[in-house]
């Protein structure tokens, strides 16, 4: 009977960011050494002396910019850099502005109680920074009343016209008319 000619492969780790190489994983001939615990420096070392200098302080030495030439390290506590770092990006994820696309949807014989109350939510939304996509969907045979659609939309921009301006005028898309809507900025 013949052997089965096959190799098992081993599961690699799969890393979600790249992080940055400290210690003994620094493999370059030469490093630009930026920091030292918390003072400043800035001198080219061998990596063998900046990793002996590090053990010295009993702190790691990691690798900042790995892209530089030659590579620029700072002697710091590891741990520490790894949970700044991350806070750092929670609050840059934080403040990164998202914004949505509320869609409102109206017919081409929308009554004006209805009207109003969609405006209402309307402004929240605009207020709140999104923008706003409104439309007028045509059904069956009410294809035939565009220019009530038109109505309907200019009513909308004439009463938002104080919180949002018009990103792009009405316009027929298959059976919506549609209208777009942003913020103003004040």
């Amino acid at each position: 009977m013949a052997k089965r000619r096959f190799q098992r492969k081993k599961p690699q780790r799969i890393r979600k960011e790249a992080e940055p190489r400290i210690n003994h994983h620094i493999r370059v001939p030469e490093v630009r050494l930026v920091q030292i615990g918390d003072e400043s420096a800035n001198d080219l070392f061998p990596t063998r002396e900046a990793l002996a200098l590090a053990q010295q302080y009993e702190l790691d030495l990691v690798e900042i910019a790995a892209q530089a030439n030659p590579p620029v390290v700072k002697i710091i506590d590891y741990s520490k850099f790894m949970y700044d770092l991350k806070k750092q990006r929670k609050a840059n994820k934080a403040n990164s502005a998202t914004t949505e696309i509320k869609e409102l949807r109206f017919g081409p014989n929308t009554d004006e109680h209805d009207l109003n109350f969609k405006l209402k939510n309307a402004e929240k939304f605009l207020q709140e920074g999104n923008k706003l996509k409104v439309y007028v969907h045509f059904r069956g045979r009410s294809i035939i009343y565009k220019d009530k659609g038109r109505e309907v939309l200019d009513k909308i921009q004439d009463r938002l016209s104080d919180v949002a301006k018009v990103e792009s005028p009405p316009q027929m898309n298959g059976r919506r008319m549609i209208m777009m809507l942003a913020p103003t900025s004040s």
